[in-house]
C-alpha cells in the first residue's frame, strides 16, 4: 500500500490551520477576531464591579425637560440660569457638554440694536443742540464758556426710552447672559470638537485657533513609545464671548471601535503640532484645582494629572471603567434638569461634586455602545470621568502582543505535536482545561490588575484546531468504524440532542441518523419529529417518523403520526412573512380533493403577503360570497400569556372594526382561529392600494387625488365618532377602485394587536414614516393621530416624496418630531398654493393645532377648492 504523504499528517494539518489563522488575523478577517477580543473584553468589563466615585453627577436634558421647558435648542439665559444655581451650591466643577459654537441671536435683538443706533445718534444731535444754544448767553456775559452738562435729552422722555432699550437689549442678549454667568462661576468646562484620525492630517486648516482656545493645549507632551491621535481641521468651538471666560476647554473626539462601540477616551488628541487635553480630562483637572498646563503626557504610555496617572495605549487612548446599573438605577446619579431648575431638586445636592450637563432625550444625541449598556455621551462621560478620578482603568501593557503572540504559538505546538498523540476522551479533558485557563487568564487580568490581554484569537485557534482535527481524524481513520465505536454514536447522540435543545433540527437529525439503531434512540428522533409538527415542518416529520417506522413499525403511535405528516404536508399553505419569522399557516381539508379551510371559507388561491400574515382568496360555500382572508401567525410572535393577550386584543379590535358601517371603509364578515391561526373574513375588493400611486410619474390627477382624501377623511371620521382608531393609516391600507373612483380604507386595528408588543429582533411593528409625534413617543392617542398620517399621505401623493425623511430611524423620529415638513410646492410647483397651508395645519406637531375630525379635514379640502 502506498505510504500516504506528510500533508495528510495531522500535524501538518494542524501548522496549516495555525498559519492560516494568524494571517487571517493580520488580513482579511482582523475585524472578525477584533470583535472576538472586544467582546471578550466586555464580558470582563460586566465581571468586574466597583463603586463609582460619589462627587460625580448627572444633570440630564431629558424628555422631561424638554416638554416642561420647550423644544431644542433652548435659550442660552436657560442654561446660564442652571450655572447660577450650581455656582450658588458651589460644585466643585460644572461640564457643560452643550455645544456653544454659534452666536445665538434673538430675531428681536436685531431691531432693539437698530434702535439703540437710531438713540445714540438722536441723543447725540439734542446735546449737541443744547450746548449751541447756550453758547452765546455764556458770550454775552463775558465769561468763558464751560463744558455743559448732560442734560436728560429733551425732557427724560429720551432718556427714559434709552434706559428701556438697554433693559430690553441686555434681556434679549442670551450670549451675554451665559458668558457672565460662566465667568462668575469660574469652573465651567465647554466641549469643542475635531474629526479625530488615526493618521496625520495632509491639508491644513484655514485659519488658526483663537487664543482662548490655543491657552488649553497641554505644554512639553513627551512623545514616547507611541504616537498621538490626530485631529483633522473642521469642527467647531465655543464662540469667543463664551469661550474666553470658560475655565476650560475639552474635546469631545472620538474614534468608534470597529463594532461601532464606545470603549477608548483620547486623553490627548494632536491638532496640528498642538495637544488638546480631552473633555473629560479638563473636568478631573478642574475638580483638583488643576489646568491644562498640569497635564503631562508620555504618548503610548500614560497621561498624568498632577499625582493621578492613567495608563494609556499606544495612541494615547485610556480604557474606562464603565459602572454597572444598581438595579434600575444608573450608576452614576442623574437628575432631571428640569428638576433642577425649578427646585423640585435642591441644588445644595450638589455642593462640592463634579457636575455634568447634556442630553439624554431620545432624537437630541445619540446613544453610544458601551460594554454595559447603550449610554447618552454626557453619561459615558461620567463614567470616564470617574474612572480618571477613582483611578479605576483598564489598560493594555505594551507585553501585551508579545505575550498574546507566545500564548498562540504554545497553542500551536500543543495542536502540532501533543494533540495528535492523545486519544479522543483525554484530547478533549487537556483541550478543555486550557481553554478555562485561558478565560481565566483573561477574566482574572481584567477583574484583577485591570490589564486586557488579548488571548480570543489563541482561543479561537484551540477550539477550531481541536474540532477539525477530530473531525478529520474521524472521516479519515474511523469511518469504517462508525457503527461499531460505542464512543462515536454517543458523541453522535450528544451532539444531536445538542443541536435539538439550540433549535437546529436538521442538524440533529443528520446526527441522529449516525447511531446505532437502539430503543433510546427512537425515542429522540420520536421528540424531534415532534418538534418538527410544532414547528409546522410537516415534511420533515413525516421522513423523522418513517425512519422509525422502517426500524420499528409498532413503536407508539408512529404509524399514525407519519400518515397525518404525510396529509399535512401535502395539504399546506404557506403563510408568508418576514424572512425574520417565517411560519406555515395550515389549511386542514374538510375531506378529499375538496379545498383547504379557514373556518367556513374555502381558501380559493394566495392574494399576497403582509408583515403578519397571508392573504387568501376565500368563498363562503353557504351563500356563494367571496371574501378575502387576512391571516395573522399570533403564536410565531407572542407565547404564552402574552400570545393569549395577543388572541384576546385581536377578536375585541375585529369586533370594533366590524361595527363600522360606512360605505369607505372594508366591511368585517368576520374572525376566528383555525390552529393557533387568526383570521379575519372581509369585503374582497377588485381595486388595489394607492401605494403605486404616491411616485412620480403615477400620481393622480391632483383633483382626483383630493376627491379620495376628502372620501377617507369622511370615513375616519365615522370610525372615531365610534371610539375605534386606525393607528396606521398609509397608502398601503387604503384600496381604491379607479372605475368607480371609490377608495376603502383597509385594516382598522390591526395595528393595535402587533404594536403591543415587540418582535424578536426588538423592533416595533409599524410604519414609522406615517407616524404622529405623539404616536412615535409611545403616548395615549386619538383620531388626530390618524389624521396626521392621513396629512403625510396627502403629502406623498400629492408630490411624491414624503415630507419626514432621516438616514436611520433615530434621525427619522427626530424629523417627526421636531422639524417642519418641506414646502411641497417645491417638489410639485403645479399644486395650488393653499396647498402648503393646508400642509401646515394638518401635520402641526401639536394635536391641538391640527384638524381636530375627520370633518374638519374634509371640509377644508372643500373650502380651499372652492376658493382656487
Amino acid at each position: 500500500m502506498k505510504k500516504a504523504g506528510f500533508w495528510t499528517k495531522d500535524w501538518f494539518f494542524a501548522l496549516a490551520l495555525s498559519l492560516v489563522l494568524f494571517a487571517l488575523s493580520l488580513t482579511g478577517a482582523r475585524n472578525f477576531f477584533g470583535s472576538l477580543e472586544t467582546k471578550a473584553y466586555d464580558w470582563g468589563v460586566v465581571a468586574t464591579s466597583k463603586p463609582p466615585s460619589d462627587k460625580v453627577a448627572v444633570i440630564a436634558i431629558d424628555d422631561t425637560s424638554i416638554a416642561n421647558i420647550g423644544r431644542w435648542p433652548w435659550p442660552r439665559d436657560v442654561h446660564a440660569a442652571m450655572i447660577d444655581k450650581l455656582a450658588g451650591a458651589k460644585a466643585s466643577a460644572i461640564g457643560s457638554t452643550v455645544f456653544f459654537f454659534e452666536p445665538q441671536i434673538d430675531p428681536g435683538l436685531q431691531y432693539i440694536n437698530k434702535l439703540i443706533e437710531v438713540y445714540n445718534k438722536k441723543a447725540a444731535a439734542t446735546e449737541a443742540a443744547a450746548a449751541a444754544a447756550a453758547a452765546p448767553a455764556d458770550a454775552k456775559a463775558g465769561v468763558a464758556p464751560a463744558k455743559p452738562a448732560m442734560t436728560a435729552a429733551p425732557g427724560n422722555d429720551l432718556a427714559q426710552f434709552g434706559a428701556v432699550l438697554a433693559e430690553a437689549e441686555d434681556a434679549l442678549n442670551t450670549d451675554r447672559r451665559l458668558a457672565e454667568s460662566i465667568q462668575k462661576a469660574g469652573n465651567v468646562i465647554l466641549p469643542l470638537y475635531f474629526p479625530a484620525t488615526l493618521d496625520p492630517p495632509l491639508s491644513k486648516p484655514d485659519k488658526p485657533l483663537p487664543e482662548y482656545v490655543t491657552k488649553n493645549a497641554v505644554s512639553g507632551a513627551g512623545q514616547g513609545s507611541g504616537e498621538f491621535t490626530y485631529a483633522d481641521a473642521g469642527g467647531g468651538y465655543p464662540i469667543e464671548e463664551v469661550g474666553k471666560v470658560a475655565a476650560a476647554i475639552g474635546h469631545l473626539s472620538q474614534i468608534p471601535d470597529d463594532d461601532g462601540g464606545s470603549r477608548h477616551e483620547i486623553t490627548v488628541i494632536d491638532y496640528f503640532g498642538q495637544q488638546y487635553p480631552s473633555f473629560a480630562m479638563q473636568v478631573a483637572a478642574k475638580s483638583l484645582n488643576l489646568g491644562a498646563k498640569d497635564i503631562k503626557v508620555n504618548v503610548g504610555e500614560s497621561v498624568s494629572l498632577g499625582n493621578l496617572r492613567i495608563a494609556t495605549d499606544q495612541r494615547g487612548m485610556m480604557l474606562p471603567y464603565f459602572y454597572k446599573r444598581v438595579g434600575d438605577r444608573p450608576a452614576i446619579p442623574e437628575d432631571s434638569f428640569f428638576d433642577v431648575i425649578s427646585g423640585k431638586i435642591p441644588a445644595d445636592k450638589y455642593k462640592g461634586k463634579v457636575v455634568l450637563i447634556g442630553a439624554t432625550a431620545a432624537g437630541v444625541g445619540s446613544q453610544q455602545v458601551t460594554p454595559i449598556d447603550n449610554l447618552a455621551p454626557v453619561q459615558t462621560m461620567a463614567h470616564t470621568v470617574s474612572s480618571i478620578l477613582q483611578q479605576q482603568f483598564f489598560r493594555t501593557p505594551t507585553w501585551g502582543f508579545a505575550a498574546s503572540l507566545l500564548v498562540f504559538v504554545l497553542i500551536a505546538v500543543y495542536l502540532i505535536a501533543v494533540l495528535p498523540k492523545l486519544r479522543a476522551g483525554p484530547a478533549a479533558v487537556v483541550t478543555l482545561v486550557i481553554l478555562v485557563a485561558l478565560l481565566g487568564t483573561h477574566f482574572g487580568l481584567m477583574m484583577g490588575p485591570g490589564i486586557w490581554v488579548k488571548l480570543m484569537l489563541p482561543a479561537t485557534l484551540l477550539v477550531l484546531g481541536h474540532l477539525l482535527l477530530t473531525t478529520k481524524r474521524f472521516l479519515m481513520t474511523e469511518r469504517g468504524k462508525e457503527q461499531a465505536d460505542a464512543a462515536g454514536a454517543e458523541s453522535n447522540r450528544m451532539l444531536g440532542l445538542a443541536f435539538q435543545q439550540q433549535g437546529q433540527l436538521d442538524m440533529a437529525f443528520d446526527k441522529f441518523r449516525k447511531c446505532p439503531v437502539d430503543e433510546q434512540l427512537l425515542e429522540n428522533i420520536y421528540s424531534l419529529a415532534l418538534d418538527f409538527e410544532r414547528r409546522r415542518q410537516f415534511n420533515k416529520a413525516e421522513a423523522a417518523f418513517a425512519f422509525i417506522n422502517q426500524n420499528d413499525p409498532k413503536f407508539k403511535d408512529v404509524a399514525e403520526r407519519m400518515n397525518r405528516a404525510k396529509v399535512m404536508s401535502e395539504t399546506i399553505i404557506l403563510g408568508g412573512s418576514s424572512a425574520a419569522r417565517s411560519t406555515a399557516a395550515t389549511m386542514v381539508m374538510s375531506g378529499s380533493g375538496e379545498k383547504p379551510m379557514l373556518g367556513r371559507y374555502q381558501v380559493q388561491k394566495e392574494l399576497g403577503k403582509g408583515a403578519m400574515g397571508v392573504v387568501y382568496l376565500g368563498k363562503d360555500p353557504k351563500i356563494g360570497r367571496e371574501v378575502a382572508i387576512k391571516t395573522m401567525a399570533l403564536a410565531a410572535e407572542f407565547e404564552g400569556d402574552e400570545l393569549q393577550e395577543a388572541k384576546d386584543r385581536f377578536f375585541r379590535e375585529a369586533e370594533s372594526a366590524g361595527k363600522l358601517d360606512h360605505p369607505n371603509i372594508v366591511r368585517i364578515f368576520d374572525a376566528g382561529e383555525e390552529h393557533d391561526l387568526a383570521f379575519i373574513a372581509m369585503e374582497f375588493l377588485k381595486g388595489k392600494d394607492l401605494v403605486d400611486n404616491t411616485k412620480v410619474p403615477n400620481l393622480l390627477p391632483f383633483d382626483e387625488m383630493c376627491d379620495v382624501m376628502i372620501k377617507v377623511a369622511e370615513a375616519l371620521n365615522h370610525a372615531h365618532e365610534q371610539g375605534v382608531f386606525h393607528r396606521d393609516i398609509k397608502p398601503a391600507n387604503i384600496m381604491y377602485d379607479r372605475d368607480s373612483h371609490t377608495p376603502k380604507v383597509a385594516d382598522f386595528g390591526i395595528a393595535r394587536v402587533t404594536d403591543s408588543s415587540k418582535t424578536k429582533t426588538g423592533m416595533v411593528l409599524g410604519t414609522p414614516s406615517y407616524m404622529s409625534p405623539e404616536q412615535l413617543a409611545g403616548k395615549k392617542i386619538d383620531g388626530r393621530s390618524d389624521l396626521f398620517s392621513l396629512g403625510v399621505t396627502f403629502y406623498q401623493m400629492a408630490c411624491g416624496r414624503l415630507p419626514f425623511q432621516g438616514e436611520s430611524m433615530t434621525q427619522l423620529m427626530f424629523a417627526i418630531a421636531n422639524e417642519e415638513a418641506p414646502d411641497i410646492l417645491e417638489y410639485n410647483p403645479s399644486l395650488p398654493s393653499w396647498v402648503k397651508e393646508f400642509i401646515e395645519q394638518a401635520l402641526a406637531k401639536d394635536f391641538e393645532q391640527r384638524f381636530q375630525n375627520g370633518k374638519e379635514f374634509a371640509t377644508a379640502i372643500r373650502t380651499y377648492r372652492a376658493m382656487g
